[in-house]
């Protein structure tokens, strides 16, 4: 059998590896890529003051929200990726931390997005969509009645070519396995909300963003740490 012949290293294909800030623009564009349909995105630069906008701009100011974004997450969280050319991506923000601190901000380049964005869409991001995260994540585990203590799943995605590979699911596993603590997140589509419950995640509130000319739905889930993942996971 003839020896492979190729630099990228082959482990990356089947496992997961946590990336920094070296690797922060390579992750956003697969995770630009893997939700570059999904309705939270679009919500975000499609209003009536982008309909001047390019196709181009748009797909631009998507990149870069999602630079800014994984850019935060390896300063103040974890970020890992599966694939030879990072066609995974999951982003990770520990239990006491968050992507509002002063200096994430500043060295995300987050700032920017208050210049970046359309008026609309900036109500829709700083008035709308970050103050509905925030207090609905606060009332829904403040339900568990114990202090919060989860792990904040806020993006997971595939590129579309590189699904059904069972990247998603290596993703998830890597931290559900190495951490025994509850996960939040919100997904964006019934699908996905189906896939997590395999997991073990439990949907608890459906929320929606309404300053659109239809809302935008993201459902809250939760799941309790567990010591052994669904049987169901292997047959995937």
């Amino acid at each position: 059998m003839p020896a492979r012949l190729s630099l990228v290293p082959a482990q990356w294909e089947t496992n997961v590896r946590v990336i920094g800030m070296s690797e922060c623009r390579e992750a956003a564009l697969s995770l630009a890529h893997a939700f570059a349909a999904d309705g939270l995105s679009l919500y975000l630069v499609t209003s009536d003051d982008t309909a001047g906008f390019s196709e181009e701009v748009k797909w631009r100011l998507h990149v870069d929200i999602m630079t800014y974004i994984v850019a935060a997450v390896c300063l103040n969280g974890v970020v890992t990726t599966i694939g030879p050319d990072y066609e995974g991506v999951a982003l990770w923000m520990p239990p006491g931390k968050s992507l509002d601190g002063f200096w994430t901000v500043l060295r995300s380049g987050l700032w920017r997005l208050h210049f970046q964005l359309s008026t609309e869409c900036r109500r829709r991001y700083y008035a709308e969509l970050l103050p509905l995260l925030e207090h609905s994540k606060v009332e829904v585990m403040a339900q568990r009645g114990v202090v919060d203590n989860s792990y904040y799943l806020l993006y997971l995605g595939t590129k579309p070519g590189a699904r059904c590979r069972g990247y998603a699911r290596k993703l998830l596993e890597h931290m559900l396995v190495k951490e025994s603590r509850p996960v939040y997140l919100e997904s964006s589509s019934i699908a996905n909300n189906s896939y997590y419950s395999r997991f073990g995640f439990e949907l608890k509130r459906d929320i929606s963003l309404v300053r659109g000319p239809a809302p935008v739905g993201l459902s809250i889930m939760v799941r309790e740490p567990q010591t052994v993942l669904n049987a169901k996971l292997d047959e995937e």
